[in-house]
């Protein structure tokens, strides 16, 4: 997969919906290309988490306790909040197909905060959106 289309793919995630062009291309610069083979876990509940991952290719299922609660393909990314608080992981997300990766660790991710102002000034514009949907969402229950 080629800068741009990665570039296109970060801009629907929440997290960097607000971020410049420019901004995208350095996360998809610096974030690194992995490789998972079907049947082997992406992230696993409970675990900290220290990296955000999208799909470049493949499928994966997403589970909590156990149980399937989702399913993850091409473009459909997890784990974007550990980069902001690595708390434990609450599903294990595991490759139904083999899996094309772009993970973005904690580390690389401070490291680009602190160099790139634009950067942190859309992810909290992307954050701060996340969470007024979820207000206006739990308005509603």
């Amino acid at each position: 997969m080629r800068q741009r289309e990665i570039v296109e793919f970060l801009r629907g995630v929440p997290l960097f919906a607000e971020c410049s062009v420019r901004d995208l291309q350095t996360v998809a610069r610096h974030g690194e290309r992995l490789r998972v083979d079907a049947g082997q876990h992406l992230v696993a509940e409970g675990n900290p988490g220290s990296a955000f991952y999208m799909l470049l290719e493949g499928e994966a299922v997403v589970r909590r306790n156990g149980r399937k609660v989702g399913e993850l393909t091409t473009g459909d990314f997890v784990g974007e909040l550990a980069l902001l608080d690595p708390a434990p992981r609450n599903a294990t997300v595991t490759a139904s197909t083999d899996v094309v990766a772009l993970a973005v660790t904690e580390r690389m991710f401070n490291v680009m905060i602190r160099d790139l102002p634009g950067l942190r000034r859309g992810m909290l514009t992307g954050l701060a959106g996340r969470l007024r949907a979820l207000d206006r969402q739990l308005a509603v229950l």
